[in-house]
């Protein structure tokens, strides 16, 4: 279709490149202004395998092949564990599914997972096309080219979808105070990665206190997660969409102990906050970045159309559709690969390894950028170009582990086929009434958080006829 900036990585070295411990500092503080430009920039410079000494007995690996990646995140998983960068994630949202190891997460993992089995997750359309043509009807009422924020819209609806469909209650009326605090908490988050943080509940003091000298103090999202708590406690019946089947809510809030006893509040809100962030960012982000990337390539946007308005002959998409619609499948699929939701996974090595030849010591930061793998040259033609026709079947295969915005192994993303279903929905439903256009500010550069955001999306809505 064409490209982008074009992002070049050096053919696998014969020997560990990387910077010195003498540039360690300057490379690591360049990392802590913009991350996603730190990586971007090692790998320019030293290729896809990289080691960087980050003191006597620690270093830091940046791994950005298909074959590493599996090694790492399913083959010899059980040596690499959440890595440290993680404990201010961990301090503002809990020790939830995101963020918990071990015994602890293997029980929020097998008390989840039943609700996201990939069957049980078409059960979920329903309620994914009735918020989508809500946030249409809104539309219809503005004037013909209006400009709105796609981002922002995006994100409102897809915490609108979570609210009803995980949740069973309606959370527009914290749109605002939720977003502001998961953009908040994000920011703090990465920077704080790079904060010397003391160890134990001390850390988790301490990032807080920190995200409030910046001025992000995380109290932001607690406030609505507390009230839905304490909400269907009080009112165990009163789930807003009124749907027979339990949700995670309800799961939670019934969940024991092996000894009987309940779970806590804080303990629930730490599962709550953990999908109200990834649930509701990696659609939202996908979705946004799809939309500019289809103004900007229009052949491929005029493709999106004319496979819906053939398939769906102006009904509105259901999840039976899917399967129906390759095109808007591959575009969403191009568009993680482009900007995948979840830009880089850090693990750290609990004893010495070797991964796909290359020494790993116990102790050291490996970083798998789905970003960097995404855009490889050897295994991706054009790496930086928009291409959905490298989804659809038929296509030249890549391996398993060269396309990860989900992650892999035991801890791949929950809620993948869920965020799958709900941005064809989405992209399938807007494109049957909406053309999106970019503005001459184009497509934003993105924000690399703990999420890869586009930040502010101003495009033109303009009624198809």
């Amino acid at each position: 279709m064409g490209s982008m900036t074009s992002l070049s990585v050096q053919a696998s070295p014969a020997r560990v490149a990387g910077p010195s411990g003498r540039q360690a500092p300057r490379v690591l503080a360049s990392m802590f202004r913009s991350p996603l430009d730190g990586y971007i920039g090692l790998a320019a410079r030293y290729g896809d395998t990289i080691r960087m000494p980050t003191g006597p007995r620690s270093s830091f690996f940046l791994l950005s092949r298909p074959e590493q990646a599996e090694h790492v995140l399913a083959s010899n998983q059980d040596n690499y564990v959440k890595a440290f960068t993680y404990r201010p994630l961990r301090a503002l949202i809990g020790d939830g599914l995101l963020t918990s190891e071990g015994e602890t997460w293997r029980r929020q993992r097998r008390l989840m997972q039943p609700l996201f089995a990939r069957r049980d997750v078409q059960l979920f359309g329903p309620t994914i096309a009735d918020c989508t043509q809500r946030m249409l009807a809104a539309w219809d009422r503005l004037p013909d080219a209006s400009q709105v924020d796609v981002s922002a819209r995006m994100g409102a609806l897809a915490l609108e979808v979570i609210g009803h469909a995980l949740f069973g209650t309606d959370l527009t009326g914290e749109t605002n105070s939720v977003s502001a605090a998961m953009a908040a908490g994000q920011k703090v988050a990465t920077l704080a990665a790079f904060l010397p943080l003391p160890s134990g509940p001390r850390s988790d003091r301490a990032v807080r206190a920190w995200a409030r000298r910046v001025g992000h103090a995380p109290e932001g999202i607690d406030g609505p997660v507390a009230r839905l708590i304490a909400g269907r406690r009080a009112a165990p019946d009163s789930a807003a969409d009124g749907a027979s089947r339990r949700n995670l809510l309800d799961v939670l809030l019934t969940a024991r102990r092996d000894d009987g006893s309940l779970l806590l509040d804080e303990e629930i809100a730490a599962e709550v906050t953990t999908f109200m962030l990834a649930g509701h960012e990696t659609s939202a982000n996908t979705l946004s970045w799809a939309f500019a990337l289809l103004s900007a390539f229009p052949q491929a946007r005029q493709r999106l159309e004319a496979e819906v308005d053939s398939v769906l002959q102006g009904a509105a998409p259901a999840a039976a559709d899917v399967g129906r619609l390759p095109w808007v499948t591959a575009v969403v699929s191009e568009a993680m690969r482009l900007y995948p939701p979840a830009w880089t996974i850090e693990r750290d090595a609990v004893e010495d390894d070797r991964v796909a030849g290359v020494a790993v010591p116990a102790g050291s930061l490996v970083a798998v950028p789905p970003y960097l793998v995404h855009r490889h040259p050897e295994f991706w033609p054009d790496p930086a170009g928009f291409d959905p026709e490298r989804f659809l079947p038929g296509a030249p295969e890549h391996p398993r582990y060269a396309f990860i915005p989900f992650g892999g192994g035991r801890r791949a993303c929950i809620g993948q086929s869920f965020a799958e279903l709900e941005t064809v929905l989405v992209l399938a439903a807007v494109t049957q009434r909406y053309r999106l256009q970019l503005t001459p500010a184009g497509i934003p550069k993105p924000t690399a958080n703990v999420t890869l955001r586009p930040g502010r999306l101003p495009m033109r809505l303009t009624r198809r006829t």
